[in-house]
């Protein structure tokens, strides 16, 4: 039988993860704020380094389908499509899928329990996050725990401002989790929670925070 982390864990692992490509960005291009310039994937590499090296650490995989996750997480694995069309679902790709780790005796035996957005450069609300929180929700959402093996999806991002934005980090940060909250709200059984916000500023430069908003069902 598998070990799973616990969620906290997982969740702190996300943080450090994007703590550590804001220092390593930093030390690179000696670019105190705008981590947001960095590569693609550069969260995503940086995340799943963290949470590889907890214990009892999942199988990690970076851009799953969604197709692939839900044939991983439903109990008859070939109802995948038929969930994505009763729930309005186009197939792309997710930042990082977690899995049960175990010795496989198939390639079509893995278990997914946790589903991940990683944005950079976050600073308003848009039709991008707004859409993985709403699909994330959509791929949680259950009348019975047995549904899905899926246990809560993350979008974690980091925001940074200049010291000339209109708007500070705090509004920003709050106005993003008002919309999330909303979109949560709208679906069953699930709730949210948020971890990570602190805003740091750097004189005469700008401000900058890490968020990680967790869905999770309820049952």
């Amino acid at each position: 039988m598998s070990v799973f982390p616990i969620k906290n864990d997982v969740i702190n692992a996300v943080i450090a993860g994007i703590e550590n490509a804001k220092r390593n960005y930093t030390f690179w291009t000696s670019d105190e704020l705008y981590l947001s310039y960095a590569p693609p994937k550069f969260l995503t590499i940086h995340v799943a380094q963290e949470i590889g090296k907890l214990a009892n650490a999942p199988e990690i995989f970076i851009d799953a389908t969604i197709s692939d996750i839900l044939r991983c997480s439903l109990p008859n694995r070939t109802d995948f499509r038929d969930f994505m069309k009763k729930n309005y679902i186009m197939d792309r790709l997710l930042c990082l899928t977690l899995d049960e780790r175990f010795t496989h005796k198939s390639d079509n035996d893995s278990v997914s329990r946790v589903i991940m957005s990683l944005k950079n450069g976050v600073r308003n609300v848009q039709e991008e996050y707004k859409n993985d929180v709403e699909l994330m929700c959509k791929m949680l959402q259950r009348d019975k725990k047995e549904d899905s093996t899926l246990d809560y999806g993350i979008f974690a991002f980091y925001l940074d401002i200049s010291s000339s934005a209109r708007k500070n980090a705090q509004e920003r940060l709050d106005n993003i989790i008002e919309s999330f909250d909303s979109i949560v709200a709208s679906h069953k059984n699930l709730k949210s929670s948020f971890k990570g916000g602190s805003i740091k500023k750097i004189e005469k430069v700008g401000e900058w925070c890490i968020g990680c908003y967790v869905i999770e069902h309820t049952l």
